[in-house]
């Protein structure tokens, strides 16, 4: 039985997402992402200026006239939704935790998706897959993954987005629109992130915290590492330390995001201070001009 409040959680994100979709993302999404190609709809006369390699010769031979084959684009999409669940997604300085921003950001790209007729699938995952939902169409369905966001319970605590890309792999037949939900906090992954990217249309969506960059003057701060356990202490009364924290924050971030353009996956930086609408928006207006 899943307890109420999970429920009126999810009923909550539902109201929320919903207007977000109707008034914001549900055009852009349909624009920026395309369907998985072209399909036969009909064929027509041929009219000077038309490709002549779309002339249907079987058509012609039989009417004696030229005859082209008119395509459409194919819409129906399959959307991923791959969701790290490892403990570092319970940290936050603000009101909101990691993992709660992932489940609102997945619920309206669930919705969006739905509103095109596209599939949604979910896969979660820690250091391995913890729970695979199969990509299927409709509401009931998106309120199923987003139930699963906020109500399921992962065994491990660490990360690995390599295992959550080969599970992806395995089990994505075709090409598909894949969203990266995670802080990145991870090593040994980048190999098989370029092999994914060039098979499927992969946007990571990194959610960090703006305290993982940088401390107030606090004085004696224990940092604990939700993921290993490790306790380290920081005196935040001194600047040298607190800027030598800060630079090898951002020197890690910028590495990322570096890396990231290199190989040419879309990486969206979103803070957990910040609401995630404006960039979220912002990439898709940059990826409808870039497409």
């Amino acid at each position: 039985m899943i307890p109420r409040e999970i429920l009126k959680k999810v009923k909550q994100i539902e109201i929320r997402t919903r207007g977000l979709v109707n008034d914001l993302f549900g055009g852009e999404y349909h624009s920026v992402f395309k369907g998985r190609g072209m399909t036969f709809s009909e064929v027509r006369e041929y009219q000077p200026g038309d490709d002549i390699r779309l002339i249907d010769w079987n058509v012609t031979a039989r009417t004696g006239s030229p005859f082209i084959k008119i395509f459409e684009e194919e819409r129906e999409l399959t959307v991923y939704l791959l969701v790290d669940v490892s403990s570092s997604g319970l940290f936050s300085s603000t009101k909101s935790l990691k993992k709660d921003i992932n489940a609102e950001i997945a619920a309206v790209l669930g919705f969006s998706a739905i509103k095109n007729n596209d599939k949604v699938g979910l896969i979660l995952f820690s250091d391995e897959v913890e729970k695979y939902i199969v990509p299927k169409k409709g509401k009931s369905h998106v309120l199923r993954v987003v139930r699963e966001l906020l109500y399921f319970k992962p065994k491990n605590k660490k990360t690995s987005l390599k295992n959550a890309l080969d599970f992806l792999l395995k089990v994505s037949k075709r090409k598909s629109v894949v969203f990266i939900l995670s802080d990145f906090m991870d090593e040994g992954y980048w190999s098989a992130l370029r092999v994914a990217n060039r098979k499927h249309d992969i946007i990571g969506l990194h959610i960090h915290d703006e305290a993982e960059t940088e401390f107030p003057d606090v004085g004696l701060l224990k940092i604990s590492d939700s993921e290993t356990g490790e306790n380290i202490w920081i005196d935040t009364s001194s600047e040298y330390d607190r800027l030598t924290f800060t630079k090898t924050a951002n020197d890690e971030m910028n590495s990322l995001h570096k890396q990231a353009r290199k190989i040419g996956f879309d990486l969206v930086p979103i803070q957990t201070n910040e609401d995630f609408v404006e960039p979220l928006m912002s990439f898709f207006r940059l990826r409808e001009k870039r497409y």
